[in-house]
């Protein structure tokens, strides 16, 4: 069972600076949905955002222990545009 710290701690160890908020969205700890805003992603596709986010928790997400992340991610650009709701 995974706790919602543990990956935002993935997720901000390989995109420093990044605002990340995790949620368990079942209580399982196998399904999360995540909103990451980040620096990292300015210029990059939607595609390219996931990538860098599942990049880290990728032995989690091979062994089934990680079985969903939902994933929302934002430049700040972006975050700012929809006014950060």
């Amino acid at each position: 069972m995974l706790d919602p710290n543990f990956i935002r701690e993935r997720i901000l160890g390989a995109l420093p600076g990044s605002e990340v908020d995790v949620n368990d969205t079942t209580g399982t700890g196998d399904h999360f949905e995540a909103r990451v805003v980040s620096p990292a992603f300015a210029g990059k596709s939607m595609v390219e955002q996931h990538q860098l986010v599942y990049a880290p928790l990728q032995q989690w997400l091979k062994s089934g222990e990680l079985h969903a992340l939902a994933l929302k991610t934002y430049s700040p650009e972006q975050w700012k545009k929809l006014g950060s709701r």
